[in-house]
C-alpha cells in the first residue's frame, strides 16, 4: 500500500513539474519579453488612471485640436487595436481579462441612432463623432474571433451587432461595395470592404448561415474588381463621382483580403482560394518586407500578419512570417526608447502604433513556440 501511495504521489509531483515547466515555456520567449514590456510601457505611458480613458499621443501638444475641442484621449481606432491585442494576449494568458476592460471602455463611444447601432469615433459624452464602418469592421473581427475561443454570447452577439452595422453602408453604387464613412457617399475602400467580408464569414463559421458566406464572396468579388493591382496587392480606394481610384498601397488593405481567401478556403476547401491566398501573400512579402523594415505603420502591418499566420494552418512554408520578423527586429532594435515604447520620425508613435505592435508581439510570442523561425 505505501509503496502505491509514494507511485501515486510521485505521479502527481511529475504531473505538476511538467505543467509547471509547460507553463514557463510557453512565456519565457523573447518575444513574450518584448510583450510584456510594452505592455506595462502603454499602461504607464498611455493609461489616464483618473478618468480611464486612454491619451490618443504621449505629448500633450499633438493632441488634436478640433474645432474648439481638446481630444486628449484615445479615438476609438486605437482601442480597436488595443482590443484586438488584448484577444491574443489571452491566447497565451487565459486568465488576463484585459478584452472586457477594454471593451467597457469603448462602449464610451457607442451610439444607438438609427439605422443600426454602432460605436462613434470618440466619446460621446465629450464630444460625439462619426461613425466609421471599419472602426466597426475592427470590433466585429475581433469579438467573433474571441467567440470562436471562448463561446461568449456576448462575443457573438457584438459580432452580430457589428455586421448589421456595416451593411447599412452597403450599396448597389459602382456595383456593390461598402462606404468608409456613415453619411459620406465620396469613396468606398479596401479598408470597409476587406475587413467587411472577414466579418461575414466569421458570422458564417459561427452560425453556417449561407446568407453570410454569400455576403462575403459578393463584397470579397467587388473589392478584387475595383482595388486590386495587377501585382496582387490592393489599392486604397475608389471615388464614387467619376470612378477614380487612390492608388496608395498599405499592408493592412492586402491583409483582409488575404485572410479572407483563407477563410474562403477554410470553409469550401476551394483550392482556387487557397492558390489566390498565396499569390496576395507572395506579392505582399517581397512589396512590403523586401527591405528588411515596415514601409509603413505598425497596426497595418499588424494587420497583415493576422493573414500570415492564419495561411499557415493550410501553407506551411514560413517564409512570410520570418520574412515579416525580419522587420520586426529591426523595429525592436532601433526604434525603442527608454521607456519600452517605440518611435518614428516625429517622436512616440501614438497609441494606435504601439497597440498594433502589441498585438505583432503576442502573436510571435504564440509563433516563437510554434515554429522555428531563424529562417
Amino acid at each position: 500500500m505505501n509503496t502505491l501511495k509514494h507511485s501515486l504521489f510521485f505521479a502527481l509531483l511529475l504531473t505538476f513539474v511538467s505543467g509547471l515547466v509547460s507553463a514557463q515555456t510557453k512565456t519565457s520567449g523573447h518575444y513574450y519579453k518584448e510583450m510584456k514590456a510594452l505592455q506595462a510601457a502603454i499602461e504607464k505611458n498611455f493609461h489616464d488612471k483618473k478618468s480611464g480613458n486612454y491619451y490618443v499621443e504621449l505629448d500633450p501638444a499633438k493632441r488634436e485640436n478640433k474645432n474648439g475641442y481638446l481630444r486628449e484621449y484615445s479615438y476609438l481606432w486605437s482601442y480597436c487595436a488595443m482590443y484586438q491585442a488584448a484577444n491574443e494576449i489571452e491566447k497565451l494568458e487565459p486568465k488576463a481579462n484585459l478584452m472586457a476592460p477594454m471593451l467597457k471602455l469603448m462602449y464610451r463611444y457607442y451610439s444607438p441612432a438609427s439605422p443600426k447601432p454602432g460605436f462613434t469615433d470618440y466619446i460621446m459624452a465629450l464630444k460625439p463623432g462619426e461613425r466609421y464602418y471599419d472602426d466597426n469592421e475592427w470590433i466585429g473581427i475581433t469579438a467573433l474571433d474571441a467567440y470562436t475561443r471562448t463561446k461568449k454570447k456576448a462575443d457573438f452577439d457584438l459580432g452580430k451587432a457589428m455586421y448589421d452595422f456595416i451593411m447599412t453602408g452597403h450599396d448597389q453604387v459602382l456595383g456593390g461595395g461598402i462606404y468608409w464613412k456613415e453619411g459620406d457617399l465620396s469613396s468606398k475602400n479596401t479598408c470597409s470592404n476587406g475587413p467587411g467580408a472577414l466579418v461575414a464569414l466569421q458570422m458564417y463559421q459561427a452560425t453556417k448561415n449561407k446568407a453570410y458566406l454569400d455576403t462575403a464572396i459578393r463584397i470579397l468579388k467587388w473589392t478584387d474588381a475595383k482595388l486590386q493591382t495587377p501585382e496582387k496587392l490592393y489599392w486604397d480606394n475608389i471615388r464614387t463621382k467619376d470612378g477614380g481610384v487612390n492608388k496608395g498601397i498599405l499592408s493592412y488593405n492586402t491583409g483582409t483580403p488575404l485572410e479572407a481567401y483563407v477563410y474562403l478556403y477554410e470553409i469550401t476547401k476551394n483550392k482556387k482560394y487557397l492558390d489566390e491566398a498565396n499569390a496576395i501573400a507572395d506579392a505582399s512579402l517581397s512589396f512590403f518586407y523586401g527591405e528588411g523594415k515596415f514601409r509603413d505603420d505598425y497596426w497595418f502591418n499588424a494587420v497583415l500578419l493576422r493573414g500570415y499566420q492564419h495561411l499557415l494552418k493550410y501553407n506551411k512554408d514560413t517564409k512570410y512570417i520570418i520574412g515579416f520578423k525580419k522587420a520586426l527586429d529591426n523595429t525592436l532594435q532601433h526604434e525603442k526608447n527608454d521607456k519600452n515604447l517605440f518611435t518614428g520620425n516625429n517622436g512616440v508613435r501614438n497609441l494606435v502604433d504601439q497597440g498594433g505592435l502589441l498585438e505583432i508581439l503576442a502573436r510571435y510570442a504564440w509563433l516563437e513556440k510554434q515554429y522555428d523561425l531563424k529562417g
